[in-house]
């Protein structure tokens, strides 16, 4: 845990196209973390006093319980586009979701406090979180209609792009019993669509490891919700999505 500088702030999209003025408002009440994978950022129930903003490869996802055995699915997944906890909220509220680390890296953390007497200093800041607020939730409202009408298949080619935009890298640490708690199916479903994707040369793994070989037909095997929601973010926060 180290105090960040202004430099930092910029590994995360959401705070890159701050003003200055802003970013200097945010910075003294900043720490940055290294975490690693699985790494609890907020649990449901619990109250929401901080905010993370994920830097360059680093990553999280909201999961939501099913109240089956202690299952949990993945509902929405958070890279340097975007925060997790206090945007919106004005206040402690207690989380719905719990917030883990996917992919290892840097994070920066304001208290939720601190965050909410900015906005009150700053009309633009709060202006600009409310519109990553609808981005999030236009996300969560797009896994909802993607699970319940895209095959296993689609869903995870989906999941491997978002994954591979917002690291920007085709290689990334993740076993296929992780992608199936995430996705929220049964490891044989995907143990069979990694095998098809392997076969066609779309993907390549190794112990732990998923290796993206061919985008373009990756993104054949996905559905269109990816590109949907990069559109929304396009035109509610310009430029912000993590895109080639």
């Amino acid at each position: 845990m180290t105090a960040p500088h202004l430099d930092d702030l910029s590994h995360n999209a959401l705070l890159a196209t701050l003003t200055e003025n802003d970013r200097k408002r945010l910075l003294p009440h900043m720490m940055v973390f290294d975490l690693k994978n699985g790494t609890i950022l907020q649990r449901a129930g619990d109250e929401v006093v901080d905010t993370w903003f994920p830097c360059a490869s680093a990553m999280a996802a909201f999961c939501v319980g099913t109240g089956e055995n202690g299952t949990a699915v993945e509902v929405a997944l958070v890279g340097r586009e975007g925060a997790i906890g206090g945007i919106v909220s004005n206040g402690r509220v207690p989380a719905y979701a719990t917030a883990q680390v996917r992919f290892s890296g840097r994070f920066l953390r304001i208290k939720t406090a601190a965050l909410e007497q900015a906005k009150l200093e700053s009309i633009a800041l709060r202006h600009w979180f409310a519109r990553y607020s609808d981005c999030l939730l236009a996300q969560l409202f797009q896994t909802a209609a993607c699970n319940a009408t895209h095959t296993i298949a689609q869903r995870t080619a989906k999941w491997l792009l978002a994954a591979m935009a917002r690291t920007d890298s085709s290689q990334f640490e993740m076993t296929q019993e992780q992608l199936a708690e995430m996705l929220g199916v049964g490891r044989t479903f995907v143990t069979r669509v990694v095998k098809r994707l392997r076969d066609d040369g779309t993907i390549a793994t190794r112990r732990g490891v998923f290796v993206i070989r061919n985008e373009d037909l990756l993104r054949e095997t996905s559905c269109s919700c990816t590109t949907t929601i990069e559109n929304h973010f396009d035109t509610v926060l310009h430029g912000i999505y993590p895109v080639d």
